[in-house]
């Protein structure tokens, strides 16, 4: 493991870190929280999965996370949104496929496949990792994001409800399948048999049979993706009669962006820390 950055904060450590990854076939960034009750007894995780065009820096940054992570003693793990480096494949001038988009999923097709394959690397490699370094309690995790990183972190609880005890998300992709701007980017990383899609879609694994306790879900109404993209209705709807509980709170004037992240931030750590304790 590589440090790239160590700095003080609420007493607390916020790292930088980079690894050698087999899932990725090449080097992987990611930043950690460690809240200072981890110097005396393990503490429980949380995972941030980051939007398109993001990488582990968005929320480091911008997410205002570490005051509440240190009172409620959470460490915070953020990955990068897609393997990096000049030999992984990318769309320059498609912001929606390739480097900073990859669905948190495991590509099938070419030239995707080789290196793309963070569903392997979120849920397997990395809290290998995680568990090897950080003095964490794997058995109380928790995972949220934001936008294709809600979409991730709900699709991933959905498929692994023994790991996880909590899930939430600002302004997930509910139904990539169906969306204008996630289908495109399915179809080039999965193929065209769409029910190679459905493992990667909140409603579609509901359908199917996937279940978890409940969810979180934060959604600005000025948020210029709502209609065509994010859709939290028909998440609601595919949960009818499931027993899934689900919090949806939309909110009058916010956006899409990291101001409406930050400002609900506190509610979310509180949220899982209630049900990691």
């Amino acid at each position: 493991m590589k440090v790239l950055s160590q700095n003080t904060a609420f007493g607390g450590m916020q790292g930088v870190f980079s690894h050698d990854s087999d899932a990725c076939q090449g080097e992987m960034t990611f930043a950690v929280y460690v809240p200072p009750k981890a110097t005396q007894e393990p503490c429980p995780v949380v995972w941030y999965l980051s939007g398109l065009t993001c990488t582990h820096a968005n929320v480091m940054e911008k997410g205002e996370y570490r005051r509440m992570a240190a009172e409620l003693g959470l460490i915070i793990v953020c990955p990068d949104t897609s393997p990096r480096g000049n030999d992984v494949p990318d769309e320059l001038t498609n912001w929606k496929m390739g480097k900073g988009a990859s669905f948190y999923l495991d590509a099938t097709e070419k030239p995707w496949a080789e290196h793309y394959q963070m569903y392997t690397y979120i849920t397997e490699e990395l809290p290998n990792f995680i568990a090897q370094h950080f003095r964490v309690d794997m058995d109380r995790q928790g995972i949220f994001g934001h936008s294709m990183g809600g979409h991730g972190a709900m699709t991933i609880a959905l498929k692994n409800p023994d790991r996880f005890r909590s899930c939430s998300a600002f302004a997930p992709i509910v139904q990539p399948s169906t969306a204008d701007w996630s289908a495109p980017a399915l179809e080039k990383y999965l193929g065209a048999d769409r029910s190679s899609w459905r493992p990667y879609d909140a409603c579609t694994l509901v359908e199917d049979g996937a279940r978890f306790p409940e969810f979180l879900i934060d959604q600005g109404k000025a948020d210029s993706f709502l209609e065509d993209g994010l859709r939290p209705w028909l998440f609601e709807e595919a949960i009818k009669g499931t027993g899934i509980g689900l919090t949806l709170r939309m909110h009058e004037r916010y956006d899409h962006s990291y101001y409406f992240i930050s400002t609900f931030m506190d509610d979310h750590l509180r949220w899982h820390a209630e049900r990691l304790a």
